[in-house]
């Protein structure tokens, strides 16, 4: 789903655990109800913005507190806005592994790991994958401007743990890896003499700095595995990546029309403008269908996918019908009592969107199609636009969040479940091709190809999804992922961080 900038952290009054040194007076004062060890919790308020002076993330003047406020506030906020407040675990915050302040962002993304929801799905995975932290400048800079830290390289990662699978899925056009040469399907062997599937924490502490790095201007060296040519050395310095939501976009002549296609990454805000540009030309060129490719489209913005549900599907369809209800804790009436996130027919220059009015779409997916992506699917499913999925089954992620800010940091909890206009976002196993039940989509399973580039006709998906639409049939099949391998698994080994911040489902206050 899809998160909402609250700046303000404490613009919104949170639950807050207290601990057994705060005075009974004050506790009864301060009201409130309990955590999950019968704790009396008091305002979140009292703690915000109230800093470690060892966090170099905080603003200066704010750095009064200590860590200890910070973990307080920490688990106010989840107590109250978190999906699954009631689910928290009994954590011991003074622990060791918490409470380290030479490395206090360290110490608070391993609190709130521990506090997250232990329960599972269905298939077995966590029911919460999703719910992380972030430095505030961090999120920023990706989802309002598009940068992140980075060489150009997109990776698709089949686990994070051994064997890792990692191979390039796409370079963004104009960084130093595409000058370089470095292509989709290139396999990674080591990085900085590290091996791609090393468990230790030191390995992995290498492969996160070279594979998703928090800054810019570290050198690494990248050995990959090409087809047909063998082991290929890459030099490569990070640097802030601008990204590109719309990688391409063509219109495919057919002996049945012309089909529109779009290799749609992200849901940030630049992607607005890329996305008018796109429906604009498609629709000037003719284009009577539409193949979406989502395969490694994370989410973003909730905004977004309304804005692209809606230029897929046109104003006849989505007058008036709801894009996505959006369902809170309990605790949380008011949230609750809001009205329905609605297809956005205007940009956010108020300008009128380009529309293709299509009964029908063919959406291109793979397990890192997630949260806001599956938005779209769900939404359109909604309204009762056909839609036809060709790949393999999505991350399974009806869930978002309203971002909120403390001391440098911005947290994701989980915070509310998304709906569509028949009220239906029972999708935490994901959406399958063909699959059974209310998740299943009719379509075609078929394997990413990474022989051939995005947006070219004969690469595997996409032409699977031509083939199907031109007669109805599918490839066989390949061998597909492991759906156990897409999560983290607990105990064994380290695990590579990913990017949390493209797997994800935003809310923003302006829509």
């Amino acid at each position: 789903m899809g998160v909402q900038r609250q700046r303000q952290a404490g613009a919104r009054v949170r639950a807050s655990w207290v601990s057994l040194l705060v005075a009974a007076a004050a506790l009864t004062a301060c009201g409130g109800s309990s955590d999950e060890s019968g704790n009396r919790l008091a305002s979140a308020s009292q703690y915000a913005q109230q800093c470690a002076p060892t966090n170099p993330d905080a603003p200066a003047a704010n750095r009064t507190g200590s860590l200890d406020t910070e973990k307080l506030w920490m688990r106010a906020y989840l107590g109250d806005a978190y999906l699954w407040y009631d689910e928290i675990p009994n954590v011991a915050p003074n622990a060791a592994q918490y409470s380290n302040t030479a490395d206090v962002y360290g110490s608070l993304d391993n609190y709130f790991e521990a506090l997250k929801t232990p329960s599972i799905t269905a298939s077995g995975a966590r029911k919460d994958r999703f719910s992380f932290l972030v430095r505030t400048d961090t999120s920023t800079a990706l989802f309002d401007s598009g940068i992140e830290a980075g060489t150009g390289v997109n990776w698709r990662m089949l686990s994070s743990r051994a064997p890792r699978g990692l191979r390039v899925s796409y370079v963004t056009p104009g960084t130093e890896a595409a000058t370089k040469g470095v292509l989709r399907g290139d396999t990674l062997v080591t990085v900085d003499g590290v091996s791609a599937d090393d468990e230790t924490a030191a390995g992995v502490g290498v492969l996160n700095a070279a594979l998703f790095p928090g800054n810019t201007g570290g050198t690494h060296s990248y050995v990959f595995n090409r087809a047909g040519v063998g082991q290929v050395a890459v030099s490569m310095t990070t640097a802030a990546i601008t990204t590109k939501p719309v990688l391409n976009y063509s219109v495919i002549d057919t002996g049945a029309g012309k089909v529109g296609n779009i290799v749609f990454t992200s849901h940030v805000a630049p992607a607005e403008a890329q996305l008018i540009e796109a429906f604009t030309a498609l629709k000037a060129q003719g284009a009577t269908d539409l193949v979406l490719d989502l395969r490694y489209n994370g989410g973003g913005y909730l905004y977004i996918a309304s804005e692209l549900a809606y230029m897929i599907a046109g104003p006849a369809r989505t007058g008036g019908k709801v894009f996505e209800k959006l369902n809170y804790n309990a605790k949380r009436t008011s949230d609750n009592a809001q009205a329905p996130y609605p297809f956005q027919s205007t940009s956010t220059a108020n300008a009128a969107l380009p529309t293709l009015d299509l009964a029908r779409v063919y959406v291109l997916t793979t397990s890192e199609t997630c949260s806001a992506s599956e938005s779209v699917i769900n939404s359109l499913r909604g309204v009762d636009v056909d839609v036809r999925q060709i790949g393999s089954t999505s991350c399974g992620k009806p869930y978002g969040f309203a971002a909120q800010d403390n001391c440098g940091i911005s947290y994701f909890p989980i915070e509310f479940q998304g709906v569509n206009a028949k009220g239906f976002g029972d999708y935490a196993d994901g959406f399958t091709p063909n699959g059974a039940g209310a998740t299943g989509i009719a379509g075609c399973t078929a394997a990413d190809d990474f022989t051939q580039p995005l947006g070219s006709p004969n690469e595997g998906l996409l032409k699977a999804a031509l083939g199907y639409r031109a007669n109805g049939t599918c490839p066989v099949a390949a061998s597909q992922e492991s759906p156990q391998a897409l999560g983290v698994l607990a105990g064994r080994g380290a695990a590579l961080r990913g990017r949390p911040l493209l797997s994800n489902r935003f809310l923003r206050p302006s829509r």
